[in-house]
Protein backbone atom coordinates (compact mmCIF):
# COMPACT_ATOMS: atom_id res chain seq x y z
CA UNK A 1 0.00 0.00 0.00
CA UNK A 2 0.83 3.25 -0.53
CA UNK A 3 1.90 5.35 2.27
CA UNK A 4 2.56 9.07 3.45
CA UNK A 5 6.18 9.81 4.02
CA UNK A 6 6.36 13.49 4.06
CA UNK A 7 4.03 16.53 3.22
CA UNK A 8 5.63 19.91 2.66
CA UNK A 9 4.48 23.26 2.05
CA UNK A 10 5.68 26.57 0.02
CA UNK A 11 4.81 30.06 0.05
CA UNK A 12 4.60 31.05 -4.11
CA UNK A 13 3.36 33.49 -5.94
CA UNK A 14 0.01 32.99 -7.87
CA UNK A 15 -0.80 35.37 -11.40
CA UNK A 16 -1.70 38.47 -9.66
CA UNK A 17 1.21 38.66 -7.28
CA UNK A 18 -0.11 37.64 -4.50
CA UNK A 19 0.76 34.61 -2.21
CA UNK A 20 -0.64 31.10 -2.49
CA UNK A 21 0.36 27.89 -1.52
CA UNK A 22 2.57 25.23 -2.42
CA UNK A 23 1.97 21.66 -1.26
CA UNK A 24 4.07 18.25 -1.88
CA UNK A 25 3.60 15.16 -0.89
CA UNK A 26 5.90 12.26 -0.95
CA UNK A 27 4.92 8.25 -0.49
CA UNK A 28 7.63 6.17 0.88
CA UNK A 29 7.55 4.56 -2.61
CA UNK A 30 8.87 7.83 -3.86
CA UNK A 31 6.19 8.79 -5.87
CA UNK A 32 5.35 12.52 -5.48
CA UNK A 33 2.27 14.89 -6.07
CA UNK A 34 2.52 18.84 -6.11
CA UNK A 35 -0.31 20.89 -6.21
CA UNK A 36 -0.35 24.64 -6.65
CA UNK A 37 -3.31 26.10 -5.10
CA UNK A 38 -5.48 29.00 -6.71
CA UNK A 39 -7.33 32.00 -5.10
CA UNK A 40 -10.60 33.98 -6.33
CA UNK A 41 -11.01 37.75 -6.48
CA UNK A 42 -14.81 37.75 -6.81
CA UNK A 43 -15.96 35.47 -3.79
CA UNK A 44 -19.18 33.96 -3.41
CA UNK A 45 -20.09 34.37 0.47
CA UNK A 46 -20.50 30.73 1.26
CA UNK A 47 -17.29 29.79 -0.20
CA UNK A 48 -15.03 27.56 2.01
CA UNK A 49 -12.68 29.93 3.73
CA UNK A 50 -8.43 30.57 2.70
CA UNK A 51 -6.23 31.29 5.95
CA UNK A 52 -3.68 34.30 5.02
CA UNK A 53 -1.40 35.43 7.92
CA UNK A 54 -3.18 39.50 8.47
CA UNK A 55 0.35 40.27 9.17
CA UNK A 56 0.49 43.92 7.52
CA UNK A 57 4.13 43.81 7.86
CA UNK A 58 4.61 41.27 4.54
CA UNK A 59 2.79 40.97 1.25
CA UNK A 60 -0.18 43.52 2.99
CA UNK A 61 -1.48 40.92 5.00
CA UNK A 62 -2.03 38.06 2.26
CA UNK A 63 0.94 35.84 3.39
CA UNK A 64 0.75 32.20 3.67
CA UNK A 65 2.83 31.22 6.54
CA UNK A 66 0.21 30.39 8.67
CA UNK A 67 -1.34 27.98 5.57
CA UNK A 68 2.07 26.34 5.91
CA UNK A 69 2.21 25.87 9.79
CA UNK A 70 -1.22 23.86 9.22
CA UNK A 71 -0.25 21.93 6.92
CA UNK A 72 3.30 21.25 8.17
CA UNK A 73 2.62 21.38 12.26
CA UNK A 74 -1.05 20.01 11.68
CA UNK A 75 -2.09 17.95 8.89
CA UNK A 76 1.51 16.14 8.43
CA UNK A 77 1.44 14.95 11.62
CA UNK A 78 -1.85 13.80 10.91
CA UNK A 79 -1.77 11.96 7.97
CA UNK A 80 1.86 11.05 8.17
CA UNK A 81 2.67 6.70 7.17
CA UNK A 82 -1.50 7.41 6.28
CA UNK A 83 -2.87 4.22 3.48
CA UNK A 84 -3.88 7.07 0.29
CA UNK A 85 -5.34 4.55 -1.68
CA UNK A 86 -9.01 5.85 -0.94
CA UNK A 87 -8.78 9.68 -1.55
CA UNK A 88 -12.39 9.99 0.65
CA UNK A 89 -10.37 8.57 3.37
CA UNK A 90 -7.57 11.28 2.88
CA UNK A 91 -10.23 13.85 2.71
CA UNK A 92 -11.85 12.65 5.32
CA UNK A 93 -9.28 13.11 8.21
CA UNK A 94 -8.83 16.69 6.46
CA UNK A 95 -12.36 17.67 7.34
CA UNK A 96 -12.42 15.96 10.88
CA UNK A 97 -9.33 17.96 11.90
CA UNK A 98 -10.44 21.32 10.73
CA UNK A 99 -13.65 20.53 12.22
CA UNK A 100 -15.56 23.90 10.87
CA UNK A 101 -18.04 23.82 8.20
CA UNK A 102 -16.32 26.36 6.27
CA UNK A 103 -12.88 25.14 6.68
CA UNK A 104 -11.65 27.85 8.82
CA UNK A 105 -9.52 26.73 10.95
CA UNK A 106 -6.61 24.98 8.82
CA UNK A 107 -8.45 26.71 5.41
CA UNK A 108 -9.31 25.87 2.47
CA UNK A 109 -6.30 26.40 0.49
CA UNK A 110 -4.23 24.16 3.08
CA UNK A 111 -6.40 21.66 2.92
CA UNK A 112 -6.91 21.51 -0.68
CA UNK A 113 -3.61 21.45 -1.51
CA UNK A 114 -2.74 18.33 0.42
CA UNK A 115 -6.08 16.63 -1.00
CA UNK A 116 -5.24 17.47 -4.72
CA UNK A 117 -1.42 16.67 -4.26
CA UNK A 118 -2.35 13.12 -2.36
CA UNK A 119 -4.22 12.54 -5.64
CA UNK A 120 -1.22 13.62 -7.59
CA UNK A 121 1.09 11.28 -5.56
CA UNK A 122 -1.43 8.51 -6.11
CA UNK A 123 -1.53 8.92 -9.61
CA UNK A 124 2.48 8.91 -9.80
CA UNK A 125 2.45 5.61 -8.02
CA UNK A 126 0.54 4.03 -10.65
CA UNK A 127 2.01 5.90 -13.35
CA UNK A 128 -0.75 6.90 -14.72
CA UNK A 129 -1.93 10.52 -15.74
CA UNK A 130 -4.20 12.10 -12.98
CA UNK A 131 -7.31 11.78 -14.96
CA UNK A 132 -6.86 8.16 -14.90
CA UNK A 133 -6.35 8.20 -11.75
CA UNK A 134 -9.34 9.46 -10.81
CA UNK A 135 -11.37 7.54 -13.26
CA UNK A 136 -11.09 4.47 -15.61
CA UNK A 137 -13.24 4.35 -18.52
CA UNK A 138 -12.75 3.01 -22.24
CA UNK A 139 -13.93 6.61 -23.85
CA UNK A 140 -13.47 10.00 -22.74
CA UNK A 141 -14.73 13.56 -23.33
CA UNK A 142 -12.67 16.63 -23.62
CA UNK A 143 -14.85 19.86 -22.42
CA UNK A 144 -16.05 22.60 -24.79
CA UNK A 145 -13.19 25.29 -23.37
CA UNK A 146 -14.98 29.04 -21.90
CA UNK A 147 -12.35 31.77 -23.24
CA UNK A 148 -12.82 34.99 -20.97
CA UNK A 149 -12.16 37.27 -23.40
CA UNK A 150 -13.87 40.80 -23.06
CA UNK A 151 -13.76 41.82 -19.27
CA UNK A 152 -15.88 44.58 -17.34
CA UNK A 153 -17.25 44.77 -14.05
CA UNK A 154 -14.59 44.36 -11.15
CA UNK A 155 -12.36 43.15 -13.85
CA UNK A 156 -12.17 46.26 -15.79
CA UNK A 157 -11.99 49.99 -15.45
CA UNK A 158 -14.55 50.78 -17.70
CA UNK A 159 -18.47 51.50 -18.69
CA UNK A 160 -18.90 47.57 -18.94
CA UNK A 161 -21.27 46.49 -15.95
CA UNK A 162 -21.00 42.79 -16.57
CA UNK A 163 -17.81 40.86 -15.75
CA UNK A 164 -16.79 38.46 -18.27
CA UNK A 165 -18.06 37.92 -21.97
CA UNK A 166 -17.01 34.53 -23.40
CA UNK A 167 -16.28 32.76 -26.39
CA UNK A 168 -17.15 29.10 -26.77
CA UNK A 169 -16.35 26.97 -30.10
CA UNK A 170 -19.25 24.61 -29.87
CA UNK A 171 -19.41 23.70 -33.49
CA UNK A 172 -15.37 22.26 -33.86
CA UNK A 173 -15.21 18.66 -34.28
CA UNK A 174 -12.16 18.29 -32.11
CA UNK A 175 -10.39 20.28 -28.50
CA UNK A 176 -7.49 21.00 -30.88
CA UNK A 177 -9.67 22.76 -33.67
CA UNK A 178 -11.77 24.41 -30.98
CA UNK A 179 -8.38 25.88 -29.48
CA UNK A 180 -7.78 27.27 -33.06
CA UNK A 181 -11.28 28.66 -33.12
CA UNK A 182 -10.59 30.21 -30.27
CA UNK A 183 -7.26 31.83 -30.59
CA UNK A 184 -8.12 32.85 -34.42
CA UNK A 185 -11.15 35.09 -33.07
CA UNK A 186 -8.79 36.05 -29.78
CA UNK A 187 -6.35 37.85 -32.59
CA UNK A 188 -9.88 39.25 -34.59
CA UNK A 189 -11.05 40.84 -31.24
CA UNK A 190 -7.98 42.56 -31.09
CA UNK A 191 -7.96 43.92 -34.66
CA UNK A 192 -11.31 45.19 -34.05
CA UNK A 193 -10.38 47.06 -30.82
CA UNK A 194 -7.14 48.59 -32.17
CA UNK A 195 -9.86 49.71 -35.52
CA UNK A 196 -12.41 51.44 -32.80
CA UNK A 197 -9.21 53.25 -31.51
CA UNK A 198 -9.64 50.98 -27.88
CA UNK A 199 -7.02 49.37 -25.83
CA UNK A 200 -5.70 46.27 -25.69
CA UNK A 201 -4.26 45.44 -23.05
CA UNK A 202 -5.60 42.58 -21.07
CA UNK A 203 -6.97 41.56 -17.76
CA UNK A 204 -5.88 38.90 -14.57
CA UNK A 205 -7.68 35.85 -16.63
CA UNK A 206 -6.13 37.39 -19.99
CA UNK A 207 -9.00 39.50 -21.58
CA UNK A 208 -9.19 42.77 -22.95
CA UNK A 209 -10.10 45.36 -21.20
CA UNK A 210 -11.63 48.12 -23.26
CA UNK A 211 -12.70 51.44 -22.56
CA UNK A 212 -16.30 50.58 -24.16
CA UNK A 213 -19.45 52.64 -24.02
CA UNK A 214 -21.84 49.93 -23.11
CA UNK A 215 -22.81 46.44 -22.16
CA UNK A 216 -24.01 46.08 -25.95
CA UNK A 217 -20.84 47.46 -27.60
CA UNK A 218 -18.93 44.58 -25.81
CA UNK A 219 -21.42 42.30 -27.57
CA UNK A 220 -20.92 43.92 -30.77
CA UNK A 221 -17.40 43.66 -30.53
CA UNK A 222 -17.23 39.94 -30.10
CA UNK A 223 -19.83 39.15 -32.53
CA UNK A 224 -17.78 41.75 -35.81
CA UNK A 225 -14.56 39.31 -34.19
CA UNK A 226 -16.37 35.87 -35.11
CA UNK A 227 -17.17 36.90 -38.48
CA UNK A 228 -13.92 38.91 -38.80
CA UNK A 229 -11.98 35.31 -38.23
CA UNK A 230 -14.22 33.49 -40.23
CA UNK A 231 -16.66 31.60 -37.67
CA UNK A 232 -20.77 31.91 -37.88
CA UNK A 233 -21.68 33.52 -34.10
CA UNK A 234 -24.22 31.14 -32.45
CA UNK A 235 -23.29 28.23 -34.51
CA UNK A 236 -19.43 27.42 -34.74
CA UNK A 237 -18.89 30.09 -31.87
CA UNK A 238 -21.18 30.65 -29.27
CA UNK A 239 -21.23 33.37 -26.52
CA UNK A 240 -21.57 32.84 -23.28
CA UNK A 241 -21.31 35.52 -20.69
CA UNK A 242 -20.55 36.02 -16.95
CA UNK A 243 -22.56 39.14 -15.54
CA UNK A 244 -21.32 38.45 -11.50
CA UNK A 245 -24.77 39.80 -10.46
CA UNK A 246 -23.27 39.62 -7.04
CA UNK A 247 -20.94 42.41 -7.47
CA UNK A 248 -23.96 45.04 -8.73
CA UNK A 249 -27.01 44.50 -6.66
CA UNK A 250 -27.10 46.90 -3.97
CA UNK A 251 -30.09 45.91 -1.68
CA UNK A 252 -32.82 44.27 -3.28
CA UNK A 253 -31.81 46.32 -6.78
CA UNK A 254 -28.75 45.78 -9.65
CA UNK A 255 -27.80 48.82 -10.12
CA UNK A 256 -26.13 49.20 -13.46
CA UNK A 257 -23.53 52.03 -12.05
CA UNK A 258 -20.91 51.65 -14.74
CA UNK A 259 -22.82 52.14 -17.52
CA UNK A 260 -26.66 53.48 -17.63
CA UNK A 261 -27.16 54.23 -13.65
CA UNK A 262 -30.51 52.12 -14.13
CA UNK A 263 -31.73 50.29 -10.91
CA UNK A 264 -33.41 47.21 -11.79
CA UNK A 265 -35.02 44.36 -9.65
CA UNK A 266 -35.05 40.47 -9.87
CA UNK A 267 -37.71 40.83 -12.64
CA UNK A 268 -36.64 43.51 -14.24
CA UNK A 269 -32.57 41.35 -14.77
CA UNK A 270 -35.16 38.95 -15.74
CA UNK A 271 -36.64 40.61 -18.53
CA UNK A 272 -33.66 42.13 -19.61
CA UNK A 273 -31.47 38.99 -20.19
CA UNK A 274 -34.72 37.85 -21.92
CA UNK A 275 -34.65 40.89 -24.10
CA UNK A 276 -30.84 40.11 -24.89
CA UNK A 277 -31.30 36.62 -25.74
CA UNK A 278 -33.68 37.79 -28.17
CA UNK A 279 -31.55 40.19 -29.57
CA UNK A 280 -28.41 38.21 -29.29
CA UNK A 281 -29.77 34.62 -30.20
CA UNK A 282 -25.72 33.26 -30.33
CA UNK A 283 -25.70 33.56 -26.46
CA UNK A 284 -26.28 29.82 -25.10
CA UNK A 285 -25.20 30.63 -21.50
CA UNK A 286 -25.59 33.30 -18.38
CA UNK A 287 -23.33 32.45 -15.08
CA UNK A 288 -24.66 34.59 -12.37
CA UNK A 289 -27.05 36.12 -14.22
CA UNK A 290 -28.61 37.03 -10.54
CA UNK A 291 -26.79 37.52 -6.94
CA UNK A 292 -26.14 34.77 -4.90
CA UNK A 293 -28.30 35.40 -2.67
CA UNK A 294 -31.89 36.14 -4.42
CA UNK A 295 -33.08 32.82 -4.48
CA UNK A 296 -36.60 33.72 -5.54
CA UNK A 297 -35.01 35.48 -8.27
CA UNK A 298 -33.08 32.54 -9.21
CA UNK A 299 -36.22 30.55 -9.40
CA UNK A 300 -38.24 33.15 -11.21
CA UNK A 301 -35.19 33.37 -13.59
CA UNK A 302 -34.72 29.53 -14.05
CA UNK A 303 -38.84 28.92 -14.73
CA UNK A 304 -38.59 31.80 -17.58
CA UNK A 305 -35.29 31.09 -19.22
CA UNK A 306 -34.10 27.32 -18.29
CA UNK A 307 -35.63 25.98 -21.34
CA UNK A 308 -33.78 27.88 -23.53
CA UNK A 309 -30.48 29.11 -21.99
CA UNK A 310 -28.15 27.50 -19.86
CA UNK A 311 -28.24 29.25 -16.56
CA UNK A 312 -24.80 28.32 -14.71
CA UNK A 313 -24.96 28.93 -10.62
CA UNK A 314 -21.88 29.54 -9.19
CA UNK A 315 -21.84 31.72 -6.20
CA UNK A 316 -24.94 30.67 -5.17
CA UNK A 317 -23.73 27.42 -4.94
CA UNK A 318 -20.03 27.54 -4.24
CA UNK A 319 -19.48 23.86 -5.29
CA UNK A 320 -21.25 22.87 -2.28
CA UNK A 321 -23.26 19.36 -2.73
CA UNK A 322 -25.71 20.93 0.39
CA UNK A 323 -26.99 24.14 -1.75
CA UNK A 324 -26.82 22.22 -4.73
CA UNK A 325 -29.50 19.98 -3.27
CA UNK A 326 -31.34 23.33 -2.18
CA UNK A 327 -31.34 24.40 -5.15
CA UNK A 328 -32.26 21.26 -7.12
CA UNK A 329 -35.32 20.88 -5.03
CA UNK A 330 -36.23 24.62 -5.65
CA UNK A 331 -35.15 24.67 -9.44
CA UNK A 332 -32.70 27.09 -9.38
CA UNK A 333 -30.27 27.02 -12.61
CA UNK A 334 -29.73 23.78 -14.65
CA UNK A 335 -25.57 24.38 -14.52
CA UNK A 336 -22.94 24.59 -11.69
CA UNK A 337 -19.61 26.01 -11.58
CA UNK A 338 -17.59 24.03 -10.03
CA UNK A 339 -14.14 25.64 -8.33
CA UNK A 340 -12.14 23.17 -5.98
CA UNK A 341 -10.95 25.87 -3.44
CA UNK A 342 -14.86 26.53 -3.05
CA UNK A 343 -15.38 23.53 -0.92
CA UNK A 344 -12.07 22.60 0.00
CA UNK A 345 -11.29 18.39 -0.54
CA UNK A 346 -11.33 17.12 -4.28
CA UNK A 347 -13.65 14.39 -2.71
CA UNK A 348 -16.17 17.05 -1.99
CA UNK A 349 -16.01 18.41 -5.44
CA UNK A 350 -16.60 15.32 -7.08
CA UNK A 351 -19.64 14.16 -4.96
CA UNK A 352 -20.70 17.94 -6.13
CA UNK A 353 -20.13 17.39 -9.91
CA UNK A 354 -21.70 13.85 -9.16
CA UNK A 355 -25.17 15.43 -7.58
CA UNK A 356 -25.51 17.70 -10.50
CA UNK A 357 -24.71 15.39 -13.26
CA UNK A 358 -27.49 12.73 -11.71
CA UNK A 359 -29.79 15.76 -11.85
CA UNK A 360 -29.35 16.83 -15.17
CA UNK A 361 -27.61 19.81 -13.85
CA UNK A 362 -24.13 20.44 -16.49
CA UNK A 363 -20.86 21.10 -15.00
CA UNK A 364 -18.04 23.97 -15.87
CA UNK A 365 -14.90 23.37 -13.93
CA UNK A 366 -13.33 26.67 -13.40
CA UNK A 367 -10.10 28.06 -12.71
CA UNK A 368 -10.07 31.19 -10.49
CA UNK A 369 -8.64 34.92 -11.05
CA UNK A 370 -5.59 33.95 -9.15
CA UNK A 371 -3.98 31.32 -10.83
CA UNK A 372 -1.20 29.11 -11.16
CA UNK A 373 0.48 26.94 -13.83
CA UNK A 374 -1.02 23.98 -12.15
CA UNK A 375 -3.16 22.73 -14.44
CA UNK A 376 -5.58 20.09 -12.10
CA UNK A 377 -8.82 21.09 -13.80
CA UNK A 378 -7.73 20.28 -16.84
CA UNK A 379 -8.00 16.17 -15.29
CA UNK A 380 -10.48 16.83 -13.86
CA UNK A 381 -12.99 18.06 -16.64
CA UNK A 382 -11.55 14.92 -18.54
CA UNK A 383 -12.01 12.49 -15.89
CA UNK A 384 -15.72 13.42 -14.75
CA UNK A 385 -16.83 14.16 -18.31
CA UNK A 386 -17.57 17.46 -16.77
CA UNK A 387 -18.46 18.74 -20.72
CA UNK A 388 -17.40 22.68 -19.76
CA UNK A 389 -13.95 23.86 -18.82
CA UNK A 390 -13.51 27.94 -17.89
CA UNK A 391 -9.82 28.72 -17.85
CA UNK A 392 -9.37 32.12 -18.81
CA UNK A 393 -8.42 33.44 -22.41
CA UNK A 394 -5.86 32.35 -24.94
CA UNK A 395 -3.00 34.24 -23.66
CA UNK A 396 -1.31 34.48 -20.30
CA UNK A 397 0.80 30.86 -19.32
CA UNK A 398 -1.52 30.28 -16.34
CA UNK A 399 -4.47 30.42 -18.15
CA UNK A 400 -2.83 28.13 -21.88
CA UNK A 401 -1.35 25.85 -19.22
CA UNK A 402 -4.47 24.30 -18.49
CA UNK A 403 -5.73 24.34 -22.44
CA UNK A 404 -2.08 23.10 -23.14
CA UNK A 405 -2.92 20.19 -21.04
CA UNK A 406 -5.82 19.38 -22.77
CA UNK A 407 -4.20 19.32 -26.35
CA UNK A 408 -1.56 16.41 -24.19
CA UNK A 409 -4.95 14.57 -22.86
CA UNK A 410 -6.71 14.25 -26.42
CA UNK A 411 -3.45 13.87 -27.88
CA UNK A 412 -2.86 10.76 -25.90
CA UNK A 413 -5.86 9.90 -26.25
CA UNK A 414 -6.50 9.78 -29.74
CA UNK A 415 -9.75 7.78 -30.65
CA UNK A 416 -10.66 7.20 -27.21
CA UNK A 417 -11.43 10.63 -26.83
CA UNK A 418 -14.35 12.78 -28.11
CA UNK A 419 -14.94 16.70 -28.12
CA UNK A 420 -18.06 17.33 -26.13
CA UNK A 421 -18.86 20.60 -28.80
CA UNK A 422 -22.36 21.52 -28.77
CA UNK A 423 -23.71 17.92 -27.59
CA UNK A 424 -23.74 19.74 -24.22
CA UNK A 425 -26.08 21.92 -25.22
CA UNK A 426 -28.96 20.11 -27.12
CA UNK A 427 -31.77 20.16 -24.68
CA UNK A 428 -31.18 24.22 -25.59
CA UNK A 429 -30.00 24.01 -28.81
CA UNK A 430 -32.29 21.62 -30.42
Amino acid sequence: MARIAKIDALEILDSRGNPTIQVTVALASGAVGVAKVPSGASKGKREAVEVRDNDLSRYRGKGMRRAIRNVCEVIQPALNGMEVEVQAEVDRVLIDLDGTAEKSELGANAILGVSLAVAKACAAEKRVPLYRHLVTRQHYMLPVPMFNVLNGGRHADNNVDFQEFMIAPVGMPTFAEALRAAAETFAAIRSVLLKWGCETGVGDEGGFSPRLQSNQEAMEVLIRAIDKAGYTAGKDIAIFLDPAASEFRRDDRYVFGKSSGEHKTASGMIDFWSDWVRQYPMIWSIEDGLAEDDWEGWIEMTSALGKTLQLVADDIFVTNPELLARGIREGVGNSILIKLNQIGTLTETLACIDLAQKNGYTTVISHRSGETDDSTIADLAVATSAGQIKAGSVCRGERVAKYNRLLEIEHELGARATYAGSSIFKRWRG
